[in-house]
């Protein structure tokens, strides 16, 4: 897993939209000059209908005062379309960003004109995710009381928040933007202020999602209360997860460990989330497996990095990176390499360091460790990821009882057009073949590659090279071989650079479906998804068979559903044919074959809050000149297969309850299917 700069400890509890609880990359940008505080001035006369100047469209602060410090001057009220990382996505001629006043240093509050409260209201908010710090409070005129509050997103474009604001009606009440926080991601923005009916439709008559107050954590972990989590796919319920860990299958049942971080939904001091189940499909929470030491700093980021589970005749045992942040702990070794154990697969001994050092030519890194039983000469075998030069490689390890460990040397490394550091490197073996899995960053975008080839008990020698999912939300890979004899594999459903919207919700991350590999008729490496995702099927499925499409024509909605399509390419005239996905008249996934190129395209440009790309791989058709499509889509993921083991992964995150249509076009001409269903799929997590 990548190092990557950690917040400061901050409790997910806080972000409980209670009256008692306060809740809350750097953006690199010229400093516009900081405007003196306004005095405080006492509130106006309650509107009926809202704060005045809901959305800074004035150009200026009028209807807002600011109450304290400067992190709100005048300038910060601004026409900017765009940022670092695209558009803002604001509503009107006009937005507050937070930034563009004093940047990240500056602190201070703003407050709205007093107005009367309403039913429900709703707002933009954009920028840094600290819930004790960093706000937008709806607060009581009479008492001065915080009723609710909500952070950002740690994002500078905007996502819509809802409340239920019916407990107060009536009652005189304002709005305060609070910025307590310095340094980075330290301000916040806010846009389009809407009371009424107008805070949950859009001007389109779509209704929003309602994010926010209403997701946030319960007593009793409401799964299905959140708009855009996952319903059959594990996520933390609060906090971070990234790199899948330690997945084995083990005493029969499928063990699923996460690189975890319960405090923020942001990357901190990591810990290793743990749960399993009966069919690598359906998850149950166990207790947390592996713990980081406490922090010997406030900033401490040291913690447990990703590795690997085996069974060592009956104890499940794990390998992992030992992280040891040397800010907190200088001279100390970054990354070594330990090893924990456990007879009933729920509680883990203190682990023990078994590689204290990184062996030479390791600049770049050494973590992430992979067991496997070396079928060439019987013994433990342990590959890790490491790179030097700008040059990614794996290193190889030895061992007879899984403690005592031998440097092997280098397994295989890169020509530098790979990337510069090989993370998460996974070896097996596999129809005949062996296969290497590693994850990178190329030119900023990280990928999930493979290769295969040969192995002789020392190094691995590629013969042929690809990424493994053409989409942009797979990452840090890791497979097993099931008791069925299959290889089983998972990834980070995410990337280094993706949005995290859910963060107004106290949680990010989310693993992709198992999936089983397999090698193609040509020598790739192909997926497909595990038979029992069937189980999943929850409602009753819509099927067409034999249907000619003109122009549009929709199957069916779904928000969390599996849809299957075999298209006919040689009764289709049309060259390009569209499968819009969690659709509706303001946004889509899109998903779009071109039959001459052989090019299939997943388009979330147009898809919602999420990252704005268009990932493309290719596709052979099956001899009969037909296309099979095996879709999973899922409150804000879409998971496309074909039937030649190609596949595209994307995060999305809609905006609106009624993006959940799938709708095929044909182009020039008609669509010829075979076949078509849409199933609608359940929720994966099984009681505690």
């Amino acid at each position: 897993m990548s190092r990557w700069k950690a917040p400061k400890l901050i409790s997910v509890a806080a972000l409980l939209v209670a009256a008692t609880a306060p809740i809350s990359v750097n953006v690199t940008a010229h400093r516009a000059h900081a405007a003196p505080a306004q005095p405080h001035a006492a509130p106006a006369r309650p509107q009926a209908t809202g704060p005045v100047n809901p959305g800074f469209d004035t150009g200026d602060l009028t209807g807002w005062t600011v109450t304290e410090g400067t992190a709100f001057g005048p300038t910060a009220v601004t026409t900017t379309d765009t940022y670092w990382g695209g558009p803002f996505h604001h509503r009107g001629s006009h937005h507050l960003w937070g930034y563009a006043a004093a940047g990240d240093d500056a602190t201070g509050t703003l407050r709205s004109s007093s107005f009367t409260a309403p039913t429900r209201m709703s707002f933009l908010v954009g920028g840094g995710w600290d819930p004790e710090r960093l706000y937008v409070a709806l607060v009581r005129d009479s008492d001065g009381r915080a009723l609710l509050r909500q952070t950002g997103p740690e994002d500078e474009a905007y996502v819509r928040i809802v409340w239920d604001t019916s407990a107060w009606r009536g009652q005189a009440v304002h709005l305060e933007v609070v910025d307590r926080k310095t340094g980075g991601w330290g301000h916040l923005n806010l846009d389009d202020v809407r009371t009424g009916d107008a805070a949950v439709r859009d001007d389109n008559g779509l209704t929003f999602r309602t994010l926010g107050q209403a997701n946030q954590p319960t007593a009793t972990r409401d799964y299905a209360a959140d708009p855009l989590r996952p319903q059959f796919h594990y996520t933390p319920y609060q906090g971070w997860i990234n790199d899948p860990n330690g997945v084995i299958q083990w005493r029969g049942r499928h063990h699923l460990f996460s690189q975890y971080y319960p405090d923020a939904p942001k990357w901190g001091p990591m810990h290793w989330a743990h749960a399993e189940g009966p069919d690598a499909v359906h998850w149950r929470d166990l207790p947390v497996a592996l713990t980081p030491p406490p922090r010997a700093t406030p900033t401490d980021n040291s913690g447990i990095f990703s590795g690997s589970a085996v069974d060592d005749d009956g104890t499940l045992t794990v390998a992992y990176t030992k992280f040891t942040d040397t800010g907190a702990h200088p001279g100390a070794t970054p990354e070594t390499v330990a090893v924990a154990t456990s007879t009933d697969g729920v509680v883990f001994a203190p682990g023990t360091e078994v590689i204290t050092e990184a062996p030479p030519g390791s600049s770049a890194g050494f973590r992430d460790p992979k067991l496997f039983r070396d079928p060439v000469d019987g013994r433990w075998k342990m590959v890790v990821g490491s790179g030097d030069g700008g040059r990614g490689k794996v290193q190889l390890y030895a061992s007879d009882d899984l403690r005592t460990w031998s440097y092997a040397g280098v397994l295989t490394e890169g020509d530098g057009t790979t990337g510069a550091m090989w993370e998460c490197p996974d070896l097996f073996e596999l129809d005949g073949k062996w296969v290497l899995l590693y994850s990178t960053n190329e030119g900023g975008r990280s990928l999930q590659r493979y290769a295969v080839g040969t192995y002789d008990g020392a190094r691995f020698s590629a013969e042929r090279h690809g990424v493994l999912d053409g989409g942009g939300d797979v990452y840090a890979a890791q497979s097993y071989r099931d008791d069925a004899g299959r290889r089983v594999m998972t990834a980070w459903m995410s990337d280094w650079n993706a949005k995290e919207p859910t963060r107004v919700g106290g949680w990010a991350g989310a693993q992709s479906l198992h999936r089983e590999l397999f090698l193609t008729a040509d020598g790739r490496l192909g997926q497909r998804p595990l038979a029992a995702a069937d189980s999943l099927a929850d409602g009753r499925t819509i099927r067409v068979t034999d249907r000619t499409v003109d122009g549009s024509w929709r199957l069916g909605r779904g928000d969390t559903a599996r849809i299957r399509a075999v298209l006919d390419l040689g009764g289709t005239t049309a060259d390009t044919v569209t499968l819009r996905l969690k659709a509706s008249a303001a946004e889509a996934t899109v998903l779009r074959y071109e039959k001459s190129t052989g090019t299939l395209t997943l388009d979330t440009s147009a898809a919602g809050y999420g990252t704005r790309a268009t990932y493309t791989t290719h596709v052979e058709p099956r001899a009969d000149a037909t296309l099979a499509l095996d879709i999973f889509v899922d409150r804000s993921s879409v998971e496309v297969f074909t039937g030649d083991g190609a596949a595209l992964t994307a995060r999305v995150y809609p905006r609106y309850r009624e993006s959940d249509a799938v709708e095929f076009t044909a182009t020039g001409g008609h669509l010829r299917l075979k076949s078509a269903s849409l199933t609608p799929l359940g929720s994966a997590v099984l009681p505690d």
